[in-house]
């Protein structure tokens, strides 16, 4: 869920050193305003990390940033994208459209990325709105269900499939590229082993959790996906974070120590509420507070309820596999959960 703090997302360039630009670009959205993009300048050729959402306000706005540090966007050889949200990916297909870049996208994301074009080829909402209806929301997918998709243009098989443990060689950079599924199945992050940093993407924010279990393909454990990937960062030596949301910190350990203990606290919060009597997704998420704001859930606007109603399915499913819920699916394909029988 999302609360941004004004600071980081001030248009701009900022300056990381050895040739890096933070370029933070603008968002159709009052909760998150910004996403950075990242310009890695090696010569006269750059690389981005993420494209932003192809929108003209930001295409405008990632041309002025290149200008104030003397280069032009037919300067960017490739765009190396971290997942399939469109805030990530969809300015990558325009650059590459206009400027003939290379775009990269991890292995792991193509279900996502199918299934968005399957989508809108069959004139259909895309499947991750049918959990929804496993969640007991079938008002709020009604309501979905009326958002027009007029985007499918932005939606493009990338030139490359990156595949996990992949080393990318970017003149004298090399990055790692690491598979962190649960934001999105195929999100990865990119990591410089030798100048200590962590091209995060949405994987690890400083400020916000990204959001879990909302991706147009569905998986079966999105948060334990996420939990295990969290894990898998942690033991890399330590960096500095490099998100896509929010501002450059000097721990990634530290924020993925947070990052963990929050969502321990919320199982715990999830079960409190089945406990107490309710028993769908939908109705554990209206009884739960939201973002850093504890905002309720009828303050939020109809995706971000999404967001939420997927963000609690996603941690009940966590608690059955840890055997402290159980679920019966009704007729009508509702999961009802509940405790388990008590052990003798």
């Amino acid at each position: 869920m999302t609360d941004s703090p004004a600071e980081w997302d001030a248009s701009g360039v900022e300056d990381l050193g050895g040739g890096i630009y933070r370029i933070p670009l603008p968002l159709p959205s009052d909760a998150l305003r910004a996403v950075n993009v990242y310009a890695i300048c090696e010569g006269e050729d750059v690389v981005l990390i993420d494209g932003g959402w192809a929108l003209s306000e930001s295409q405008r706005q990632l041309e002025k940033s290149f200008s104030e540090i003397g280069l032009s966007l037919s300067q960017i050889r490739r765009v190396l994208v971290t997942h399939v949200h469109r805030d990530h990916y969809t300015q990558a297909v325009s650059l590459r459209e206009q400027f003939g870049c290379h775009v990269a996208l991890g292995s792991g994301e193509r279900a996502n990325l199918f299934e968005l074009l399957a989508a809108f080829s069959e004139q259909r909402m895309p499947r991750q709105f049918e959990a929804l209806r496993r969640a007991g929301a079938g008002r709020l997918m009604a309501q979905l269900r009326n958002v027009p998709a007029n985007d499918s243009e932005q939606w493009q098989v990338p030139d490359e499939w990156l595949e996990a443990d992949a080393r990318l060689h970017l003149g004298s950079r090399t990055l790692r590229v690491i598979s962190t599924p649960g934001h999105t199945a195929g999100h990865v992050v990119f990591h410089d082993e030798s100048a200590n940093l962590l091209f995060a993407g949405d994987h690890v924010l400083p400020h916000i959790t990204p959001s879990i279990g909302f991706q147009p393909s569905l998986v079966p454990f999105p948060l334990r996906d996420y939990l295990a990937s969290l894990r898998l960062v942690a033991a890399l030596p330590d960096a500095r974070l490099l998100p896509a949301h929010g501002m450059v910190t000097d721990s990634v350990h530290k924020r993925v120590s947070a990052l963990l203990a929050h969502h321990e606290a919320r199982l715990e919060a999830s079960l409190a509420v089945v406990r107490a009597g309710a028993p769908t997704a939908y109705e554990v998420a209206e009884i739960l507070r939201w973002t850093r704001r504890e905002r309720d859930f009828a303050e939020l606007d109809p995706f971000n309820q999404l967001l939420a109603v997927s963000e609690t399915l996603a941690h009940l499913d966590v608690l059955v596999l840890q055997e402290r819920l159980r679920t019966v699916r009704t007729d009508e394909g509702v999961d009802h959960f509940g405790l388990p029988p008590a052990r003798r």
